[in-house]
């Protein structure tokens, strides 16, 4: 592949699921025993690392990958009703115009991200789409798709919402740029010192260019 790669979290990043999904984890608590959280409790939680958040809610290590699967299933059901994030579609088109290659890496479930972006309108902007991956594994798929499709880590970069998008695109070698409009709040989010930290979508497109720009620049001081 010739180009840029720019991977892309799902859920709170492209997808607004944020009040779907903690509605659903709400609804599985007691089988899964942990405790539900209010409104107030959720503000607090946006501000923990999600390491942090799983040590908090005191629940097992092995129930995580089956309370994942339950939440995705469960969403799933209500998937038609779930829209984008407000303005990332027209990011998405312009940077698609632009003739970077655009991928999604995620926990939630293929099924899920089809009809999502089908729905949408979007299915025709991904050229690819790894699903189904542990919720602290994401820097193996991120791995995965840079060694499949052939390009430097200088030319891929990640985009996410919370802490563990941002690790996981440390762990690969790659840039992350963080939206703090998903799950974790800007400051949890800053702490991690992210490459570039957005508020908006319209900010995507300038943080692509701020990142092509220095990889010229990287580029040029080679040759």
């Amino acid at each position: 592949m010739t180009g840029k790669i720019i991977i892309f979290d799902f859920d709170g990043t492209l997808a607004d699921t944020y009040e779907a999904i903690v509605k659903i984890a709400n609804q599985l608590a007691d089988e899964f025993g942990y405790k539900s959280v209010d409104k107030e409790e959720l503000l607090q939680l946006k501000n923990l690392s999600s390491q942090e958040i799983v040590k908090q809610s005191k629940i097992s290590l092995f129930k995580i990958p089956f309370l994942l699967r339950r939440v995705h299933l469960e969403l799933g059901k209500d998937i038609n009703k779930l829209k984008p994030i407000t303005g990332i579609s027209s990011a998405l088109y312009e940077l698609e115009s632009q003739g970077y290659y655009l991928g999604i890496v995620t926990s939630n479930s293929k099924n899920n991200v089809v009809d999502f972006l089908f729905n949408h309108k979007l299915e025709n902007l991904f050229d690819f789409i790894y699903p189904k991956i542990t919720i602290f594994g994401k820097h193996r798929a991120i791995n995965t798709v840079i060694k499949q499709y052939e390009v430097s880590k200088e030319e891929a970069i990640y985009v996410g919402d919370e802490t563990r998008d941002i690790r996981s695109a440390r762990k690969s070698g790659i840039p992350v740029i963080a939206v703090s409009w998903g799950f974790n709040s800007a400051a949890i989010l800053a702490e991690h010192q992210p490459d570039f930290l957005i508020e908006q979508p319209t900010e995507l497109i300038e943080a692509i260019a701020s990142w092509n720009n220095s990889w010229q620049k990287q580029l040029q001081s080679k040759s």
